[in-house]
């Protein structure tokens, strides 16, 4: 881990966390060592909120279980909820019309995909049933089948229902072709975000439903300056919160481009690198 400037850390009372990746192992356990960390650091008054591009419902239980964390930040930023009463205090969410448009795109592509509404996920029965065909191992089967229900067919399910998109994303087989889409849809909707958590998928969001935004509008709401806030990420969609935060933190299984804007590299997500920088933190 690169040695940390404490002067620059000695006043977080905010820390973001993504979750795959970063909180969680590759196996996608919450180990002892980062719960500990994590429980120390809520004592110190520092704000633990989970930052992940799953909705609030999709988390594991092994931080759902976290008594400590207030404030949840889900689907990318689309959403920051207040667990102390299930108050939602920040929402930015697609048009329907719009994503209606973005899933007609889709169904020319050799993909399947689903949407977060209302928290809740949603896939065509059809590509429910193809999910083993795209998931990268088998974590991610049993992952997609417990955060998306069905429905017939999403396109119309969206078009019925009128309600503003979370997250629309969708997974490929062919990583070329991935790779392409990932520079060719910023370039057709360049009015939104778009990006990535998992090595086979693209992920589509509101332009102000991003994580860098989502801590910003959370400490603004706790009264806190940005500086006063550190984010850990390993993904491309933990790169404006790496970028925006007091303190911004790598996972060393990080993206390239995750690295090259953060102020501190840590040890990786299987050796407690989120651990590790807060016992620095607190010392």
């Amino acid at each position: 881990m690169e040695k940390i400037d404490l002067k620059e850390m000695k006043n977080i009372r905010l820390i973001a966390l993504d979750l795959d990746g970063t909180l969680l192992t590759t196996d996608k356990r919450l180990t002892e060592r980062n719960r500990t960390a994590l429980r120390a650091a809520a004592e110190a008054g520092i704000d633990i909120v989970p930052t992940t591009g799953r909705i609030s419902s999709g988390m594991p239980d092994s931080v759902k279980q976290l008594d400590f964390v207030r404030f949840v930040i889900a689907a990318n930023g689309a959403q920051i909820i207040d667990r102390t009463d299930g108050s939602t205090i920040f929402r930015a969410e697609i048009p329907w019309e719009e994503a209606y448009g973005i899933m007609e795109h889709l169904d020319t592509l050799p993909v399947i995909y689903d949407c977060y509404m209302d928290d809740l996920g949603y896939m065509s029965q059809e590509q429910w049933d193809r999910i083993e065909e795209f998931a990268p191992n088998e974590y991610y089967v049993m992952l997609q089948r417990r955060l998306c229900g069905t429905v017939p067919d999403l396109k119309e399910f969206v078009r019925t229902s009128e309600k503003g998109i979370q997250k629309i994303k969708f997974f490929f087989k062919d990583m070329d072709l991935r790779a392409r889409q990932l520079t060719e849809l910023q370039e057709r909707y360049p009015q939104l975000i778009v990006t990535s958590s998992i090595v086979n998928n693209i992920e589509i969001n509101h332009p102000l439903a991003n994580k860098g935004e989502a801590i910003r509008n959370l400490a603004a709401h706790l009264g806190l300056d940005i500086s006063q806030t550190m984010a850990f990420g390993d993904g491309l969609n933990d790169i404006s919160m790496i970028k925006e935060a007091g303190v911004g933190v790598a996972m060393a299984n990080a993206w390239p481009e995750v690295a090259e804007c953060a102020d501190i590299i840590t040890a990786s997500c299987d050796e407690d690198g989120v651990a590790q920088v807060i016992e620095q933190l607190l010392q």
